[in-house]
């Protein structure tokens, strides 16, 4: 199923406790320690890339090795591999990947939000599909698209997740009006992305930020993955890291599991669950000790782009569901308090006391 979409991936350990998407055949080794780790794999390599903005090598192995890569890496310290990541509407056993729920179709019109220009300006980094010039941004300040790839697969349809990263910059101007939106594209349209593509747009969107002189105060992610050791990887960690002093907003996934997935999971980033119009947890969201808030992720409204004929889009409107429509409303809370007081802890705070998470979980069933 995964190889239908013409990415070489290897899902490792199916149905156990390891299970995760991975490159198939790809290690990742940082270019400091890299002596020990060719010296280790030699026999099995392929071909060696570096990478020199992100100071590792990837490690291509030979076609008898690659579907080992997971266990390979696991048995030299500084080895790891590349994990695949899929956006949270096209998680394993999610609704739009099997028709069981709320597919993105056009809806009657949303309100454009207001404008606004606030002052000091909040900058949101939005990682994502890329977002469209659609009227709701293209007259903004500041403003700089990015536009969606909706047809990937040439298959004369529009992808699954084409359009997505468009909806969800629409989620945050909904509730932040004034705000920045800064988009990065490093997710597919087929839903898809890795380590690497992911510690580059964060990377990318501090450089950016850096020659225009101005910071990035909220960061946004909707994709993210799990791993054979449920441990964050070390090259996404990295790059999260350096993101400090921004507030990384992150959607915790839909599988309607306990699980960490990354890196919603990591302690510094706000992880974000779904909740439907009763204000509980959605069904298909992630839940755990490592989610932070929770937020409506149900029949959301926002901005959409669709495909037309003869290479023409449209633009309107469309509902979606899915924790990555939830994560943005947060975002949105943390740009709005950062407007007013620039202190992420604060901003925090607030996003805790506005969409707290406790109260969102279900009811436990007492025992007969």
């Amino acid at each position: 199923m995964w190889t239908s979409y013409g990415h070489e991936m290897l899902l490792h350990d199916p149905g156990g406790d390891g299970e995760c998407l991975v490159r198939r055949g790809e290690l990742l080794a940082p270019a400091d320690s890299l002596d020990p780790v060719l010296d280790r794999y030699r026999r099995w390599i392929d071909r060696v890339h570096h990478d020199e903005d992100l100071l590792l090598a990837r490690i291509r192995l030979r076609d008898a090795e690659r579907d080992h890569c997971v266990d390979l890496a696991g048995e030299c310290a500084g080895a790891s591999v590349n994990n695949v990541h899929v956006g949270s509407p096209v998680m394993f056993g999610t609704p739009v990947m099997f028709g069981t729920g709320q597919k993105p179709e056009f809806t009657h019109p949303v309100a454009e939000p207001p404008s606004a220009e606030w002052e000091p300006p909040v900058f949101v980094g939005v990682l994502d599909t890329g977002c469209d010039p659609h009227p709701w941004f293209s007259g903004r300040p500041g403003f700089e698209a990015a536009p969606e790839e909706l047809d990937a697969d040439d298959d004369s349809g529009q992808d699954r997740q084409a359009g997505h990263g468009t909806f969800v910059s629409g989620v945050v101007l909904q509730h932040a009006p004034g705000a920045v939106i800064r988009p990065k594209r490093v997710l597919s349209s087929l839903g898809f992305t890795d380590d690497c593509t992911v510690a580059s747009g964060l990377r990318a969107l501090r450089r950016s930020a850096q020659r225009r002189g101005e910071p990035v105060d909220v960061v946004v992610l909707t994709s993210g993955c799990h791993t054979a050791d449920d441990r964050c990887p070390e090259v996404l960690a990295s790059a999260l890291r350096a993101m400090d002093p921004a507030v990384v907003v992150a959607a915790a996934g839909n599988h309607g599991r306990t699980r960490p997935f990354w890196p919603a999971a990591m302690p510094e980033v706000l992880a974000v669950a779904a909740t439907g119009a009763d204000g509980k947890i959605a069904s298909f969201s992630n839940t755990g000790d490592w989610v932070d808030a929770a937020a409506p992720g149900v029949d959301v409204r926002s901005c959409f782009v669709r495909m037309a004929p003869g290479g023409a889009r449209d633009f309107g409107y469309a509902r979606w569901s899915g924790t990555s429509f939830a994560a943005p409303r947060v975002a949105a809370v943390i740009a709005t308090a950062l407007q007013g007081d620039r202190d992420p802890a604060r901003a925090r705070e607030l996003v805790e006391h506005c969409y707290p998470y406790a109260t969102a979980l279900p009811e436990p069933v007492a025992a007969e």
